[in-house]
């Protein structure tokens, strides 16, 4: 039965989908995806241009949710932006293939539900947008959503987004074009309860409020059960109606081909459930099918979502706490010194290919009697094993008298590995942590080697913090909270700035405790970043990296992401001939950049990153400038 007028006037339709929500539960449609996979297109094919090249097929899946009870219907425009159209060669037709998907669900629907305008994410596979600026993603987003509103859409679903950058940047792009479309927004969350970037329910929440979203909530990644969770802890908080579109359960491969296990039955029960926990536009989304929807129509029915019990009127949303909060981490002689204002310096290890370590432990002996007490040991996106900087901690921690700052990549596991490693971390008394993100994995001779990106370093801060104190990452208590003192990467450099200012903020507003730079070759940079960025809230150790030759001083400037050398110091290191004057010459400009930054207001200590581990050119580099010890 049609529940409006149907004359094509969307502002009039689109207020009442919001008066709908107010009178009770309204059902959404389920997987296109999936249901086109079971047609026989398989996964690399564009689905999205299948509005164009196979009209028939998407019409009648509409209409099957229709059938089904679906009240409100998503246009098969999920990856019909131009970054995801890109890969297949289709971004200049982001506005052909959009119109082609309202028209479709528009005469599928018949005016018997509404038609949201799906948009998806910039990034693939649940990861975070790499490469796009804000700014970019904008642009993106409004692209895509200019051309569903032209269609004529009556609501937006901006969904499966990972992170609260790439979502606020959607809603903004939206906003700036219709201040009245009705938007739903919806976040994908991990079994552990936080985006890919990290964030907390309560705070996204929050956060879509402010930036102009109507609905809020959580749809794919994760089946009924974990999603539930992650809905129950937004809705107190939020200010808009509530959304929950969860997966059908994990897919798991039969016969090569992906087979959802989570069946309509169950979702019928999780139905209410999600209506009890405040949930008013219920849907579902990879695996599900008109049955699934079918059920979750006939659960629902009667049935009223839960009133709101109080309202979050600030978006600073303090993490759980245990019953008896911690007041204070116990610091490590790191953290004391940098407290008490001295200069502290380090020297980067390189962590061997081979198990056996002890001409390692036996350079570190050389580095500690010249004075130097505290090294780093990085992670390596080599096409090789290395040993992992925890061993190599715990290892010189065992023969000599020295500190040791491990740093530790998003990039190589997931989010169990990581909380499951920082707590051997601390186990091993090794708790001077750097958070990186990291860089993607080289191709080596393991031809393709995998990213994982659960979080980036922002995201796995948080997680150390809550692990301090003696929470996981989904909250729960672990029994024994850790002593880690975190540091972050920060890169001065930086083309974007303004980036990587807002993100160094975001750092230290999840719990960074101090920061290690980039390669600094122009102190002057340094502090214009520093006075830019207004305070320095936490001690900043500034990267100093003594050049080898010319062609290292290219390849790090060509190759390595995040790492610039300004053209005057590598036409210097042109001009020497030799590869004995080169590294000399190379000493030389570190020397320049250390004494510099020694200058600089805000620099609390300097790591040296010697390169092939010839740790003598980084004590070159120390020799007269700052004091042993």
């Amino acid at each position: 039965m049609t529940r409006w007028k149907d004359d094509g006037g969307r502002p009039r339709a689109g207020a009442e989908f919001l008066e709908r929500l107010q009178e009770g539960v309204l059902v959404a449609d389920g997987a296109m995806g999936t249901q086109i996979y079971e047609r026989g297109v398989f996964i690399n094919r564009c689905f999205d241009e299948l509005c164009v090249a196979s009209p028939d097929m998407i019409r009648e899946i509409h209409a099957s949710y229709v059938a089904a009870g679906a009240e409100l219907v998503e246009t098969n425009t999920f990856g019909a932006n131009r970054a995801r159209l890109l890969g297949h060669g289709l971004e200049h037709r982001v506005s052909e293939i959009n119109r082609a998907g309202v028209r479709l669900a528009r005469e599928a629907v018949g005016g018997q539900a509404w038609v949201g305008g799906s948009m998806g994410p910039i990034g693939v596979a649940g990861q975070v947008a790499g490469g796009y600026t804000p700014d970019d993603m904008r642009e993106i987003f409004a692209e895509q959503a200019e051309a569903l509103l032209e269609g004529g859409v009556d609501v937006l679903v901006v969904e499966t987004i990972p992170s609260l950058v790439e979502m606020e940047a959607a809603l903004r792009a939206i906003r700036d074009l219709d201040g009245d479309v009705p938007v739903v927004a919806m976040m994908s969350f991990t079994e552990e309860g936080l985006t890919q970037s990290g964030e907390r329910p309560e705070l996204v929440a929050v956060r879509l409020a402010e930036a102009g979203a109507d609905v809020a909530g959580a749809n794919c990644s994760v089946g009924p059960r974990p999603m539930l969770d992650c809905v129950a802890r937004m809705h107190d908080g939020l200010q808009l109606a509530l959304a929950a579109m969860p997966n059908a359960g994990l897919p798991q491969s039969v016969e090569g081909r992906l087979i959802y296990v989570a069946g309509p039955e169950y979702f019928g029960k999780y139905a209410k459930r999600f209506v009890q926990a405040g949930v008013r536009l219920l849907g579902g989304c990879c695996g599900t099918t008109p049955e699934h929807v079918r059920a979750m129509a006939h659960a629902v029915r009667r049935y009223a979502p839960r009133p709101r019990v109080s309202v979050v009127e600030t978006g600073e949303i303090a993490p759980p706490e245990p019953a008896t909060p911690r007041t204070e981490i116990r610091p490590t002689p790191l953290a004391r010194r940098l407290a008490e204002g001295r200069f502290v310096v380090s020297i980067e290890l390189t962590p061997p290919t081979s198990a056996d370590l002890g001409s390692l432990v036996e350079a570190v002996r050389g580095i500690r009697e010249a004075g130097v007490d505290t090294v780093n040991i990085p992670e390596y996106a080599r096409v090789s094993p290395r040993v992992t900087p925890i061993a190599i901690a715990r290892v010189l921690r065992e023969n000599l008298p020295v500190e040791a700052i491990i740093h530790y990549c998003c990039r190589d596991r997931n989010l169990y590995g990581m909380q499951a490693d920082l707590m051997a971390a601390h186990a091993l008394d090794v708790r001077d942590v750097l958070v990186i993100t990291g860089d993607p994995p080289k191709a080596g001779e393991y031809a393709v080697p995998t990213a994982v990106f659960d979080v980036d370093s922002i995201g796995l801060v948080g997680v150390a913090r809550r692990l301090n104190h003696g929470l996981d990452a989904a909250g729960k208590p672990t029994g024994v909270p850790l002593d880690l003192h975190v540091g972050v990467g920060v890169n001065p450099g930086a083309l974007d700035r303004a980036l990587e200012i807002e993100r160094f903020r975001k750092k230290i507003e999840a719990g960074a405790r101090f920061a290690m730079s980039q390669p600094v070759f122009d102190a002057g940079e340094l502090a214009r970043f520093l006075e830019d960025l207004g305070s320095v809230p936490v001690p900043i150790l500034a990267g100093i990296l003594p050049l080898h030759s010319y062609r290292n001083a290219e390849f790090l400037h060509n190759e390595v992401p995040g790492m610039r050398i300004p053209e005057e110091i590598r036409e210097r290191m042109r001009r020497v001939p030799g590869r004995n004057a080169a590294a000399a010459e190379g000493v030389r400009i570190a020397r320049e950049a250390l004494a510099a930054v020694l200058e600089v207001e805000g620099v609390h200590g300097a790591y040296l990153m010697p390169p092939f581990g010839r740790y003598e050119m980084a004590l070159e580099v120390l020799e007269g400038l700052v004091p042993a010890g």
